[in-house]
C-alpha cells in the first residue's frame, strides 16, 4: 500500500537523490532550461520552488523600507536565513550569486509557478518519458507573446452585421482621402 508515500524516490537511496537535485537545480539556476526525465522533472519542481520564492524575500524585505532599528535587524535576520537556508540546499556559491543576480529580478512579480515543464517524447535506448523543464521568464517565445500581444479580430464563417448609417456616412470620406 502506498499512504502517505509522496515522495518519488527515483530509484535511488536518499544522499544520491539529494545531490542529484541539487545539481539538477544548479544546471537549471545556469541553464535556465535542461532536459531530463518527467519523474525527475517534478521532483525538480518541488525541490526548486520554494528555494526560488526564499530568493524573493532579499528583494521584499529591503532595509530602506524599515522604519525603526528594530525593523532593520529583522529584515537583515530574516534575509540572512533565508540566504543561508538557499545555500545549504544549493551548496554553489555560483549558483546562488546567479539566483539572486540573474532570476530573482525576473521572477519578483510572479506570486508562483517558476518553472514550465514541456514533455518532448520518449528517449532511446529505455523508452523514458523525457520533458523539458524551464524557468518561466526566461522563455523569449512566451514573454515576447504576452509583452507585444495585440488583439487579433476574431475570425468567423459567417457575414458580419451590416454597419449602422452613422458608420456609413464617414466611411466615404476615409475612401476619397486614400484617393487623393
Amino acid at each position: 500500500m502506498r499512504h502517505r508515500d509522496t515522495i518519488n524516490h527515483l530509484g535511488r537511496k536518499y544522499g544520491h537523490r539529494k545531490s542529484m537535485l541539487t545539481n539538477m537545480a544548479v544546471s537549471l539556476i545556469f541553464a535556465k532550461r535542461i532536459n531530463t526525465t518527467v519523474a525527475k522533472a517534478k521532483e525538480l519542481r518541488t525541490f526548486i520552488e520554494p528555494i526560488l520564492t526564499a530568493s524573493k524575500v532579499e528583494v521584499t524585505y529591503a532595509e530602506s523600507n524599515a522604519k525603526s532599528d528594530e525593523e532593520k535587524v529583522a529584515f537583515k535576520v530574516k534575509r540572512m536565513a533565508n540566504h543561508r537556508l538557499i545555500f545549504s540546499r544549493l551548496r554553489d556559491k555560483k549558483a546562488v550569486k546567479a539566483l539572486y543576480e540573474t532570476v530573482t529580478p525576473k521572477i519578483f512579480d510572479r506570486p508562483g509557478g517558476y518553472t514550465r515543464i514541456l514533455k518532448t517524447g520518449f528517449r532511446l535506448g529505455d523508452n523514458a518519458k523525457t520533458c523539458l523543464i524551464e524557468l518561466v521568464d526566461f522563455n523569449e517565445n512566451y514573454t515576447q507573446s504576452k509583452s507585444g500581444a495585440t488583439k487579433a479580430t476574431k475570425s468567423t464563417r459567417r457575414s458580419r452585421k451590416k454597419k449602422t448609417t452613422t458608420e456609413n456616412a464617414s466611411a466615404p470620406e476615409a475612401k476619397e482621402t486614400k484617393a487623393e
